[in-house]
């Protein structure tokens, strides 16, 4: 039976959150921004509550947390929302990295496209991008710089607190894309300094549709991030639109969930990692692994087969596990990785690269033996 090993593109929802949510669907109607009766009271406090289990997580004030679609949404206001911001103060210039999430990428493309200056900062061959390197792009002219905390396609952990630590003295925005550490790297969360984070519940076993964008306040301000959607006053004006009730309380339960199980999590994690570099050392594969496995976190292994394609891997080996080979935003390309083009790694270990990642809910002898399978099969396909 085949087994489910890209939690990085999508997690399994949590039974638990499942189970909450189907009770808000049922037993608790109304629009929480109705303000006439009890059923509009009752959907507000599952709303508040969900914004509290959130802040909690992340060691933030709740009126800080708005929800929003999820990270894709986050990070577009976040950065389009600084539009005004930026006519107003002269200040045009972005900083970000070329292995960012296309939603960070593609926003800051548009931007550059109406007159911003963007410079983009690569990494080397760990996965990482120097804190210097981010640091040297930024001027008097800089608006924002926006750098993921852990990268979706080689879990490589960015120096965001290092980075956070310097722009805060010089009082620049800084704008973190959470979404694959956000109920994991929990105590690195709460320390870091930023201005606007970003992250999407499906990523932490909650559900599909639901994000949330927090905006860090200074001196009680908000950063000056303005709505990028028109329609109401919802989410304090930041996001129009009905709040889908049940999805927000399963984000705020899915974080907390994560509040009280990140450690076992990761601690399981980090087994199941310890077993399947064991396994790949006593394979006879010849395989490399990108990124300096120092940064990464415990969910994801992104390797090298050599002389394996990595698209006939994945379509000979779906018996076994699914697994992919780059983000999901585009596994419909057959392009190589622009992660890993832009860590300098050669195309024809791009092409023979695949991601596995993989979080609570698996089980340890399944993934070992299914991942053995895995690498008979490329044995066999280098025969």
């Amino acid at each position: 039976m085949s087994i489910y090993l890209d939690y990085n593109a999508s997690a399994p929802i949590d039974e638990r959150v499942l189970d909450y949510m189907v009770d808000v669907y049922k037993n608790h109607i109304g629009n929480a921004d109705s303000r006439t009766h009890i059923f509009g009271e009752d959907t507000r406090g599952i709303v508040e509550n969900a914004r509290k289990q959130v802040a909690s997580l992340l060691g933030v004030n709740s009126d800080e947390v708005f929800f929003t679609s999820g990270a894709t949404e986050s990070n577009n206001i976040a950065l389009q929302g600084l539009r005004e911001y930026a006519i107003e103060s002269g200040k045009n210039h972005i900083v970000t990295t070329s292995i960012e999430h296309k939603a960070v990428i593609e926003t800051v493309k548009h931007l550059e496209r109406g007159g911003f200056d963007v410079d983009f900062v690569s990494p080397d061959l760990s996965g990482r991008v120097m804190e210097e390197d981010i640091l040297k792009k930024v001027t008097d002219r800089t608006l924002v710089v926006s750098v993921m905390h852990v990268n979706n396609e080689t879990g490589m952990i960015q120096p965001v607190m290092e980075i956070g630590e310097k722009l805060c003295k010089r009082g620049i925005l800084f704008h973190v894309d959470a979404t694959q550490s956000c109920g994991k790297l929990v105590e690195e969360l709460k320390t870091l300094k930023y201005n606007m984070l970003s992250f999407s519940a499906h990523k932490l076993m909650g559900p599909q549709g639901v994000g949330v964008l927090i905006l860090r306040k200074k001196s009680y301000k908000l950063p000056p991030v303005k709505a990028i959607m028109y329609g109401g006053q919802q989410e304090h004006g930041i996001r129009p639109g009905t709040i889908p009730v049940a999805l927000v309380a399963g984000c705020g339960k899915a974080c907390e969930l994560a509040a009280t199980d990140y450690r076992v999590n990761n601690e399981q994690a980090q087994q199941i990692k310890e077993g399947l570099l064991s396994i790949l050392s006593r394979s006879g594969v010849s395989y490399h692994i990108n990124g300096d496995q120092t940064y990464c976190v415990p969910g994801t292994l992104n390797i090298c087969i050599d002389g394996v394609s990595s698209e006939a891997l994945m379509i000979s080996t779906k018996q076994f596990c699914g697994i992919s080979n780059g983000s999901a935003c585009t596994s419909r390309s057959y392009s190589p990785s622009y992660v890993l083009l832009a860590m300098g790694i050669p195309n024809n270990q791009i092409e023979n690269s695949v991601r596995i990642s993989w979080g609570r809910g698996v089980k340890k002898e399944e993934v070992f033996n299914n991942f053995q399978s895995l690498l008979d099969m490329a044995k066999q396909m280098k025969q």
